[in-house]
């Protein structure tokens, strides 16, 4: 009997741990296969060291051949842009033989320096917005209008192929802007569609298409993202030895090289969002681009009166001062109330009304003018053309003079 009891105790015990067994083996394939769903930083980094990393951008595009039929519908539309300039007369020794020692002692001693007519060329890259062939691109590329410059745009698309020249209808070299028009009576060209920059945003995938060091590479497709925006940079003029400076620029590390200025930066609706224009010489992967909505509000009227007038600034043409203690003993005055001016700009507004150095503006109209930042804020509020009655205290006198309030210049705006 006892000898039963200790087989039942030990068949119960077999079928336990049995079970447990069986418990476990089914159990373990289950966490194996939760772990196959969701990859591990292992697998992952295997899945990027074997290459695989374009098929996830594939998949978050949805369609692996996204850009390239972006690229493709849009090229059509994107023209080399080939300029060529006066000859321009350079003192420069006549051209030397092939042989180095040829007439050398003719040559110093008695050929004089000759003028040689040197021709210059500069290239870029436009895109078309209208089916009559009106052409976006960089000021800087093709310079102004009435400057004599030859222009040639190149086309590549099924129903035009090769040069036609093309006229500048307008340029802002402000802006960097310029629209072209080419000269091929009433033919439809190939366009490309203009989207909304204040909707993009940093992150999001953008693709260039230019002409990277001239025609040899042309239509060249570069892909990256919308770096950053209200980029602001300074960029010195070889030609003109100024410094132009450019603000609220988009910024993309889509490669854009020398060539790639005036072409257009898109978005992955293949609309046009900014207008590449720089590249940080410097640096790898920062590039920048002029915002197309900036470019939408001046287009009609570049092509309609060749020039983008700026909006009126009031202007007195004077530099002034506060009146401290110091400068209110030196001139003897009674109080620091006023400002005194420092300068006064020779033609200017106030030059013509008969302010002078060294005079002390006390009223603008009616306003009390008690320091600076006063006089700065009641010139604000007028317009161009107004007339003011300004009270100024000169040796010691009492003067009531009319000023005719102008327009800021160009070269005077910050």
């Amino acid at each position: 009997m006892q000898q039963k009891r200790l087989l039942l105790t030990f068949s119960i015990l077999l079928a336990i741990l049995l079970g447990v067994f069986v418990t476990n083996y089914t159990f373990i394939p289950e966490v194996s296969l939760a772990k196959e769903e969701t990859p591990t930083a292992v697998q992952i980094e295997n899945v990027i060291n074997n290459s695989q990393a374009p098929s996830l951008l594939a998949a978050s595009l949805n369609d692996p051949y996204q850009i390239a039929n972006i690229a493709e519908a849009v090229n059509p539309a994107i023209v080399y842009i080939h300029v060529k300039w006066p000859a321009e007369q350079s003192s420069t020794p006549r051209v030397w033989s092939n042989d180095p020692f040829y007439d050398f002692f003719d040559f110093w001693f008695f050929q004089p320096f000759q003028q040689i007519p040197r021709e210059r060329v500069s290239q870029g890259t436009g895109f078309i917005i209208e089916e009559s062939g009106i052409i976006v691109t960089n000021q800087h590329v093709v310079g102004n209008r009435g400057e004599n410059q030859e222009i040639t745009v190149t086309l590549n698309s099924p129903e035009h192929k090769g040069d036609y020249k093309a006229t500048i209808l307008g340029a802002d070299a402000r802006l960097d802007l310029a629209v072209l028009k080419i000269e091929n009576g009433n033919d439809q060209f190939p366009t490309v569609a203009l989207g909304d920059s204040d909707q993009s945003r940093p992150g999001e995938w953008v693709i260039a298409i230019g002409n990277p060091y001239g025609k040899q590479f042309d239509h060249t497709v570069t892909v990256g993202v919308l770096s950053a925006k209200g980029r602001e940079i300074a960029i010195r003029d070889p030609d003109t030895g100024t410094t132009r400076v450019y603000q609220n620029l988009m910024q993309t590390d889509a490669a854009i090289n020398s060539g790639n200025s005036g072409g257009p930066l898109l978005n992955l609706e293949g609309k046009v969002i900014g207008i590449n224009t720089a590249v940080h010489a410097q640096a790898q992967g920062i590039g920048f681009a002029i915002p197309i909505n900036v470019a939408k509000e001046v287009l009609q009227e570049l092509i309609e009166t060749g020039e983008v007038k700026l909006p009126p600034k009031p202007w007195l043409g004077v530099w002034f001062t506060e009146i401290t203690d110091e400068i209110a003993k030196q001139l003897r005055l009674p109080d620091t109330k006023g400002v005194v001016i420092t300068d006064v700009i020779n033609g200017g507004p106030a030059h013509q009304g008969g302010i002078r150095p060294r005079d002390i503006i006390r009223r603008f109209d009616d306003i009390d003018i008690q320091s600076s930042n006063d006089l700065t804020s009641a010139v604000a509020q007028y317009k161009p053309g107004d007339e003011v009655v300004i009270t100024v205290l000169r040796d010691g006198r009492t003067l009531l003079l009319t000023i005719t309030i102008g327009d800021t210049p160009e070269e005077l705006r910050n």
